[in-house]
């Protein structure tokens, strides 16, 4: 039963999530503990505050940005959007390092959670169509191709080289 799962992922095409992590949960559940006295206090009816963390917490979970061989799929808060690679000119990077698709029709589209450290597992996801613009998915195709060895050169002992003998 385990083998068969392995083998359906290994079968499975590359896939990348980029999402905020889920550790920015811990801090909507701090603001809902800072929140709490304030919406059972005094006050009547503050128990609205409540939508905030609600709306915090489902924006977290919600936004992010997934890269498949076919495509990227963008997902909001609101929506949700297919980018195949065939649609896409390229990507354009903007002054505080995030990664917007541009189209065809030179329109931008912003991609949730993902920063120019990820353009590597960008340009290995999409199986050749976005080419990686640091250049480190280079090195691991090269890493892949065998390297022959070379045999190592054999240095000659100090003892010798000095010409003493023991029998003089």
């Amino acid at each position: 039963m385990a083998e068969e799962k392995q083998q359906e992922q290994a079968n499975e095409a590359p896939k990348a999530v980029f999402k905020i992590p889920n550790t920015a949960l811990l801090a909507i559940a701090f603001l809902v503990v800072c929140v709490t006295p304030v919406a059972f206090g005094d006050v009547p009816y503050l128990q609205w505050l409540y939508l905030f963390p609600i709306a915090l917490a489902v924006f977290v979970i919600r936004t992010r940005t997934t890269a498949t061989a076919q495509g990227l799929e963008v997902r909001t808060l609101f929506g949700r959007r297919d980018l195949p690679w065939s649609s896409l000119k390229g990507l354009a990077i903007t002054d505080k390092a995030k990664v917007q698709a541009v189209l065809q029709d030179e329109t931008k589209v912003a991609l949730p959670a993902v920063r120019t450290r990820h353009l590597p597992v960008i340009s290995l996801v999409s199986a050749g169509h976005m080419a990686d613009p640091s250049g480190l998915t280079d090195d691991a195709e090269a890493v892949k191709a065998p390297v022959p060895e070379k045999a190592p050169e054999k240095t000659p002992d100090k003892t010798e080289e000095s010409g003493t003998t023991s029998g003089e």
